[in-house]
């Protein structure tokens, strides 16, 4: 089990620094303009030609709220106008339907999420289209056996929204609390209270959805060790599947609602690495799993399973039980991985809404990966989520001798072994417990795109 110890203050100031999630690799910063909807047409026609094609992951973006969080770094439109809505979803339909005929339809849809913004902004008769349109484009699962997930605030439910989504094909929810000190809701302007939470997860209990997540957020302006324990205490109480604690990284240079945030009410770097320590120990005495980076699951639940078995993947919406899927994206700011490449999305509405008109894919950048970029990207996967390499799988996959190739590498690693984050042997890289927390600077060293200062301002920190 950890325990407070597990998380070393004196590693963890050694190895500060900002760095990627790895939710791809590259890093989405390194994806460039000259990438085009032709060279997304050609990726996905080669993955249809693959003798095994990869089943599918669709990730639909639905960038609108009803209110400001002020933290927020998601591309998202505040509005209170529903017929904003009814434009982009017109264009997101046409969208679907050009992905659609893209991609081979015995490739069946595995995994499915709606993220935002706030997908439960749409009304109940808009959800319901837009699945029908998913469904008429795509090969969806039947069977209540994909992981069909969708992001939902609970100040914005009817009382039929939960059942319906459950009817649409949902069997997973993730619900945004962050906080429940009212302090800091004021600070961030994200009033929710503990009752609206709770009913959102007992209806989708008694809808029999197959897992409830609860995000929080650590970090934030006016939290303190107490007050936070007071939080997760309440949210372990309500019993979610997952739990997903996030570390603030007040970046108000790129996003512009973080400016209204009070800078001198964050916490300092001793309250946050107190906070961590103290959630770690008692979600773990909890009975919860430590997934890695900053998820955390009950045994039985899919994610830890999928962590046991060495099924568990890494992507752009955090880690995934669903290994192998080349993800679709669609809707404005959505990015897609195919194959041996990303595309992303334009995020501006009124560039989608062009590029739509005019009966093409709205892609605005992206990246196609050489043979180094594909083995790199595996190493890294491997460590992100199963905490350890072994080499001979490596060699097998990409054809090279995994020492000889990463002679450079397993140097730098030497000194991380000698402070107790990892593990070196003739077969494999196996991180430690101490180690799982530092896993960021881990695959930094495998990321040939890390330079230092280059991207300086850009990441998150790693604790």
């Amino acid at each position: 089990m950890l325990n407070s110890s597990t998380i070393d203050k004196t590693l963890i100031q050694m190895y500060q620094q900002s760095g990627p999630r790895y939710t791809s690799y590259p890093a989405a910063v390194h994806f460039h303009e000259g990438f085009n909807d032709n060279h997304y047409t050609a990726m996905v026609k080669h993955t249809n030609e693959e003798l095994i094609p990869s089943p599918l992951s669709i990730y639909i973006h639905i960038p609108f709220c009803r209110h400001i969080c002020f933290y927020c770094a998601c591309n998202r439109i505040i509005t209170n106008n529903q017929d904003k809505a009814v434009l982009y979803l017109s264009n997101l339909y046409r969208e679907i339907i050009m992905q659609g005929k893209l991609f081979d339809r015995d490739r069946v849809v595995e995994q499915l999420h709606w993220g935002g913004g706030t997908p439960t902004f749409l009304k109940n008769n808009q959800i319901r289209d837009l699945m029908n349109v998913i469904q008429d484009n795509f090969s969806l699962r039947d069977d209540d056996k994909g992981d069909y997930s969708i992001e939902l605030d609970p100040r914005e439910l009817g009382e039929d929204t939960i059942p319906i989504l459950r009817e649409t094909g949902f069997n997973r929810i993730s619900i945004g609390v962050q906080d429940f000190n009212p302090v800091v809701q004021e600070a961030v302007n994200r009033i929710q209270t503990v009752e609206e939470t709770q009913n959102a997860i007992t209806v989708a209990r008694r809808e029999n959805f197959h897992s409830v997540n609860v995000d929080l957020i650590y970090g934030l302006p006016g939290q303190s060790v107490k007050t936070f324990l007071e939080t997760l205490k309440i949210v372990v109480e309500m019993n979610p599947d997952r739990i997903a604690i996030y570390n603030y990284a007040h970046l108000p240079h790129l996003f512009k609602s973080q400016r209204q945030i009070d800078q001198t009410l964050l916490p300092s770097s001793e309250t946050r690495f107190e906070i961590l320590q103290q959630f770690v120990v008692y979600l773990t005495e909890n009975g919860y799993i430590y997934i890695g980076m900053d998820h955390f699951a009950r045994p039985d639940d899919d994610l830890a399973q999928a962590q046991q078995s060495g099924t568990l993947h890494r992507n752009f919406q955090g880690y995934s039980t669903r290994a192998g899927c080349d993800l679709v994206g669609m809707g404005v700011s959505a990015i897609s991985s195919i194959g041996s490449g990303y595309a992303q999305n334009t995020r501006s509405l009124a560039e989608y809404e062009e590029n739509i008109q005019n009966e093409r894919i709205p892609i605005i950048r992206g990246i196609k990966l050489d043979n180094d970029d594909l083995l790199r990207r595996d190493v890294i996967n491997k460590l992100i989520c199963n905490f350890r390499v072994n080499y001979s799988e490596i060699e097998e996959l990409h054809c090279i001798d995994f020492e000889d190739y990463f002679y450079d590498e397993l140097i730098l690693l030497k000194k991380m072994q000698s402070h107790g984050l990892l593990d070196i042997d003739v077969e494999d890289i196996k991180v430690t417990i101490k180690g799982r927390f530092l896993i960021r600077n881990i695959c930094m060293v495998f990321d040939k795109y890390m330079y230092p200062n280059r991207f300086k301002g850009t990441f998150s920190q790693v604790i």
